[in-house]
């Protein structure tokens, strides 16, 4: 279809917590919003999508297996037939399946780096084309905390996510000539569902290690993600911003 003006942005893991205020920072940046889920998680996408739009942000959903690259290939040909090529990807999407490594079996392993690192290329890989050939991308890429420093209990998580930022470096150096940037950001602990599920005294512990004194919010993060991906943002590839309260300092 022939596009039009309305820079088109996809969103993967768009309807957790992180992601549903990157869609929102995104709207407001005046871009064409795709939000990406699980097919298993239809209605709750739909409700979602129906409280963003009722909220001033016309969201479109679509299905996917972020572990599939034939599944990834298959959504962004609906979005280029929908709306056009995509101009700017997030790509948020991530699972935690935690417990000591000599306990760790392969299930547990397996799943969270094709979710978390092997979804990274699964989806940037069918969109780098059309970047290129239009001379402008904007790619973010969600990584964590863990990503730089470790933490006990997450041997398979800490490595999907330090994989991300040798991914981003790399990449942003093969497309910096051609209009792309590529950055990453490392977000520390985030009040979202996930922590609100924790034990109140764990939850009390990792606040106390925090220098700001907080657990971070959803729209923190996805505000440094929307400066990355903003037009004028022209000059930033290759990094990876820490949003972490203090947690950790490199």
């Amino acid at each position: 279809m022939t596009k039009d003006l309305q820079k088109v942005a996809l969103v993967t893991g768009g309807i957790g917590g992180i992601g549903s205020e990157v869609c929102r920072a995104l709207c407001e940046q005046g871009r064409k919003v795709f939000a990406s889920h699980l097919e298993a998680e239809i209605e709750i996408a739909e409700k979602w999508q129906e409280e963003l739009t009722g909220e001033g942000y016309p969201v479109s959903i679509v299905a996917v297996d972020v572990a599939s690259f034939e599944s990834c290939e298959a959504m962004v040909r609906r979005i280029e037939k929908e709306s056009g090529g995509i101009d700017v990807l997030v790509n948020c999407a991530g699972i935690t399946r935690d417990t000591t490594f000599r306990k760790m079996d392969e299930d547990f392993w397996r799943s969270v780096i094709e979710v978390n690192l092997n979804s990274v290329y699964n989806v940037t890989r069918q969109v780098i084309n059309g970047m290129l050939d239009n001379g402008f991308g904007r790619i973010v890429n969600i990584s964590s905390v863990n990503g730089q420093k470790g933490q006990f209990g997450q041997t398979n998580y800490s490595a999907s996510k330090a994989g991300i930022h040798g991914f981003t470096m790399a990449l942003a150096q093969e497309t910096a000539r051609k209009g792309i940037t590529v950055n990453s950001v490392s977000p520390g602990y985030v009040e979202t569902t996930m922590t609100a599920a924790v034990p109140e005294d764990v939850r009390n512990s990792i606040i106390s290690g925090i220098p700001a004194g907080r657990l971070g919010q959803p729209e923190e993060i996805a505000n440094v993600a929307a400066f990355l991906t903003a037009d004028s943002t022209t000059y930033i590839t290759g990094a990876n911003i820490p949003v972490n309260g203090g947690l950790y300092m490199s």
